[in-house]
């Protein structure tokens, strides 16, 4: 590396996300020694309030205290910065707005890979306030794809599973309905998947979509890898 990349990373939305990030960045590292991966300063703070809350009206912005977070990381000598929570971009602008260095967004990571291979219509596994807010919706239109979501039902089911993996559960019966939820956006039409939640990389990984999954965390990863390592 022609400079040493200092990568700030917002975390702790959730703790188990954030954990599961650097340790895919750490493994996807090329790396010999210590002294050949990436200096990481890590803001883990699972007190930012519920996203899905604030998006919904339920609760105020959590905007200033993701503009804090990216300033401190700012002072601390992040070159750039990163977020692991797909929901909590409903306020890069905010994040942006705060700082001087890059923002690299994981919905941009995730939706510009689709590029390598364009399926027409992709189903997005997102969490209630991703969905509310139309992060992928809107990118997936306007680089022409048609988003495939769950039904009322579907999506309550879901948003259970993403509650179950925070509150620590693992497991195969887990995975299972994970999958099968996979599965219900495939049975409409979807020809790809994204996994647009950093929970669902800890309960379903590709070998078990039923179509092509697109791993918001692993490509948030490759990006930073990507910037980094310039």
């Amino acid at each position: 590396m022609s400079h040493r990349c200092t990568v700030g990373v917002l975390g702790g939305l959730g703790p188990a996300a954030t954990v599961d990030f650097m340790a895919r960045l750490i493994a996807a590292t090329p790396a010999a020694t210590d002294q050949d991966h990436l200096h990481l300063l890590v803001d883990h703070n699972p007190a930012v309030p519920n996203r899905h809350d604030a998006i919904a009206g339920r609760a105020p912005s959590v905007g200033p205290a993701l503009a804090a977070m990216a300033r401190g990381l700012e002072r601390g000598g992040a070159d750039c910065l990163v977020m692991v929570c797909n929901t909590a971009h409903a306020w890069e602008q905010d994040i942006r707005e705060a700082v001087a260095i890059p923002f690299l967004s994981i919905v941009d990571a995730t939706v510009e890979a689709l590029d390598q291979h364009p399926p027409r219509r992709v189903g997005v596994m997102a969490a209630d306030g991703c969905r509310e807010a139309g992060l992928y919706q809107r990118a997936l239109v306007a680089r022409g794809h048609e988003p495939v979501l769950w039904d009322p039902p579907e999506q309550a089911a879901f948003m259970a599973l993403v509650y179950r993996v925070k509150a620590g559960e693992r497991g195969p019966a887990l995975s299972r309905a994970m999958g099968e939820l996979a599965g219900a956006l495939a049975g409409r039409g979807a020809e790809a998947l994204i996994a647009a939640c950093t929970e669902i990389p800890l309960v379903l990984d590709a070998a078990a979509a039923p179509r092509p999954l697109y791993a918001s965390t692993e490509l948030l990863v490759a990006r930073t890898l990507a910037f980094a390592r310039r």
